[in-house]
């Protein structure tokens, strides 16, 4: 993978003035802003569509626009690379990457293969272009049960590189999985006490946790789902009030949504505010707005790379549901 350099500044000037300047180089470079669910909500109040991994990819797969700037980690802009090789895919800040694929290098992974030569593979979205490319399937938080349900009785599967999503796809699906030993920084961090008192102190409250929590956690939760569905959850639950197993950039959604509704985020251990994920808050108002300035950091993929990890992607957004 070859990146352009961009310079990477803070946030310098005023915020009505970075907006504005964002508002006029989008029209001018004919360009999309995609963003997560876990950026910062000036941010999130910006873009054009934000969404989860499953949302994204599918956005990212039916644009129109000719420059897709990515307000995410890098390998979401990779996915939308792969989606769209005649396309410009900016990434506000290349140091805004992902501890799972951190943990889950491409030749380490090419190894785990190769110890189960007769395994289906399926790569969680949160892996590097090169993972996918040595992957038969890839899934997201979202579709992870319903496409392990679909594949071959009679294939065993590995899965990876987050293990605790494997171990709740697997109780889900039925299906027995190998697992490659990763986690997400960010959705190991919680703190079972400090859930357990704000549970105490609000009782009616319903728990919401993301499939990538420990088990100890998702034990004491009263739903679990991917990001999108834990917003969706909230919509529609008679609850009034909830506490939040995963990252908090998804609260501003949930307060948009429901603002009559009370929303809770557990903090880490010993307090530290470590559930708020470091590298999705790489990005900024200024880097945005610079890197449609300059049109830089650019994805820039070896073709053949991006072929190989276009065929698991492409799978699995022909058979999510």
């Amino acid at each position: 993978m070859v990146f352009a350099a961009a310079q990477n500044t803070g946030q310098v000037r005023p915020a009505a003035e970075l907006r504005a300047g964002i508002e006029r180089l989008r029209r001018e470079r004919n360009a999309v802003i995609l963003a997560h669910y876990y950026q910062d909500d000036t941010i999130q109040d910006i873009a054009d569509f934000i969404g989860d991994s499953l949302e994204l990819a599918r956005k990212a797969a039916s644009t129109e626009a000719d420059v897709i700037v990515f307000c995410g980690v890098h390998f979401m802009a990779e996915t939308a690379k792969i989606l769209n090789p005649g396309k410009t895919v900016l990434l506000p800040d290349l140091a805004a990457g992902c501890s799972l694929a951190d943990a889950c290098p491409a030749e380490a992974f090419a190894a785990f293969r190769a110890e189960h030569p007769d395994h289906i593979a399926v790569s969680y979205i949160n892996c590097s272009a090169a993972v996918k490319a040595n992957s038969d399937l890839i899934c997201t938080s979202s579709n992870a049960v319903d496409l392990v349900k679909q594949l071959p009785a009679d294939r065993p599967i590995l899965f990876g590189p987050d293990e605790n999503l494997g171990r709740w796809v697997q109780a889900q699906s039925g299906r027995p999985l190998t697992l490659w030993p990763g986690s997400c920084q960010v959705h190991v961090a919680f703190s079972e006490q400090a859930l357990l008192q704000l549970k105490l102190e609000h009782p009616g409250a319903e728990v919401l946790a993301h499939p990538e929590c420990q088990q100890h956690l998702l034990d004491l939760a009263d739903f679990i789902g991917s990001t999108s569905k834990l917003l969706h959850r909230a919509e529609e639950s008679p609850a009034q009030s909830f506490i939040v197993l995963t990252e908090p950039g998804i609260l501003h959604q949930m307060r948009l949504k429901v603002p009559g509704k009370t929303f809770h985020e557990v903090p880490g251990a010993d307090g530290c505010s470590c559930n708020a994920c470091p590298y999705m808050r790489l990005n900024t108002l200024e880097k945005l707005w610079q890197c449609l300035d300059r049109m830089e950091p650019e994805i820039v993929m070896d073709e053949q790379l991006r072929l190989r990890a276009l065929a698991p992607i492409e799978k699995m957004l022909a058979m999510s549901r």
